[in-house]
């Protein structure tokens, strides 16, 4: 017969992998709640911010995000074999600094990106303007390409009101 001890490893596991899991949860819902918010002041476009990022290479993936408690808008490029992330101000849309990839983990998502980008016959601005023209009142949030069974497409997240709502963009 087990011990009650050995009974209760396994449940207080089970419990805080949930609680870990509905702390997750949480945190991604504030974090949209928080990004919805500070978008209501953003006078800049997702489609204004992959136009103007186009001097430092071609726009792969855009972004509205909260970093350190502040709104960016985050667009990655490539020129060559070379990455870049490109922050726009929110405001304005004029690109605020340029600089190198070199995380890891940013430089394999781009990577993946520009893989999905070089198949692509129509550009992330063309698909972001399609999304939002398609959803109206709404406005793009983020835009990322990708490869699916070697068809190129982009999931576009949009932004009506403070509901959150994702597309899928052909672009081949």
């Amino acid at each position: 017969m087990m011990s009650r001890g050995v009974l209760l490893v396994p449940l207080s596991a089970a419990i805080s992998f949930w609680s870990a899991i509905g702390a997750i949860a949480w945190v991604r819902e504030s974090d949209t709640a928080a990004l919805a918010a500070a978008l209501k002041t953003a006078k800049a476009t997702l489609q204004g911010a992959l136009s103007a990022s186009k001097a430092q290479g071609t726009p792969i993936s855009a972004k509205f995000e909260i970093e350190d408690g502040k709104l960016q808008l985050v667009i990655y490029t490539m020129k060559g074999n070379d990455f870049m992330e490109v922050v726009a101000d929110p405001r304005t849309g004029a690109i605020a600094k340029a600089q190198e990839i070199t995380d890891a983990i940013d430089l394999n998502e781009a990577t993946e990106q520009k893989a999905a980008v070089a198949k692509a016959k129509v550009p992330l601005l063309a698909a972001a303007e399609a999304a939002v023209n398609a959803n109206s009142g709404s406005r793009a949030v983020s835009i990322v390409p990708e490869l699916k069974n070697g068809q190129a497409s982009a999931e576009v997240t949009l932004l009506t009101g403070n509901t959150f709502k994702s597309v899928t963009e052909k672009l081949d």
